[in-house]
């Protein structure tokens, strides 16, 4: 008697623990499906191991208690009615817990198989998009370098076409003052002609006044 009561209250005992942390197991599901960061980086993956150890370690002792039990039951004038089906109900108990335990890890495993997916999957696309806005900035470096160079080549270009502009024109006023110089009667060439048709221009406004004055005189 003695027995059954030890073995049925570990039983209860590791009922009651593995149920707590296979809930606990079972919600690493969701941690997993939230996504977010790296499993391996967050510790996710170290917590997932540790929990299914300690699972694993309940569900072997459980196990363990409900063979001794088995033994116990297959003596039943030594164990009453009640204690046979307490016996049989740990039974169906642990067979529901292994089922649920293999479920379970199913579920967390996929969870986590597809969190490291969608992490590489972001590793993947973070490192693409660093990559192309560096090729971006370089290639964005040279064009700025490109146009800088160019704005300079464009200036030095202006600035010495300019400079060259000024002494052709230097020159030129040179030379002609020169051959002004050389040839002093066009001076009084150019005097002459302009006081010529200075005087043109006056000769011609008089007679143009008498006109007017005469055809008026007439008409009145």
């Amino acid at each position: 008697m003695s027995s059954y009561e030890q073995l049925h209250r570990q039983c209860r005992t590791l009922e009651n623990l593995l149920d707590t942390k296979l809930n606990s197991y079972s919600q690493l599901v969701s941690t997993f499906s939230k996504g977010g960061d790296d499993v391996e980086a967050n510790g996710s993956a170290e917590r997932w191991k540790d929990l299914e150890l300690e699972v694993d370690d309940l569900l072997e002792k459980l196990e363990e208690n409900n063979e001794k039990l088995e033994e116990l039951s297959s003596n039943p004038e030594t164990l009453s009615q009640s204690m046979l089906r307490a016996i049989q109900r740990h039974r169906e108990l642990f067979q529901d817990s292994v089922r649920e335990v293999k479920r379970t890890k199913t579920s967390v495993k996929n969870a986590m198989d597809q969190a490291n997916l969608l992490s590489g999957v972001r590793n993947d696309i973070d490192a693409y998009r660093s990559t192309a806005a560096d090729s971006l900035l370089a290639e964005r470096g040279r064009i700025d370098s490109s146009h800088h160079m160019t704005d300079t080549i464009i200036d030095y270009e202006t600035r010495a076409e300019f400079g060259r502009q000024r002494v052709d024109i230097s020159s030129i006023n040179t030379r002609m003052v020169g051959v002004l110089n050389a040839m002093p009667g066009i001076n009084n060439i150019v005097g002459m002609i302009k006081s010529r048709r200075r005087r043109d221009s006056i000769i011609m406004g008089v007679l143009i006044g008498t006109c007017i004055f005469l055809l008026l005189w007439y008409l009145w």
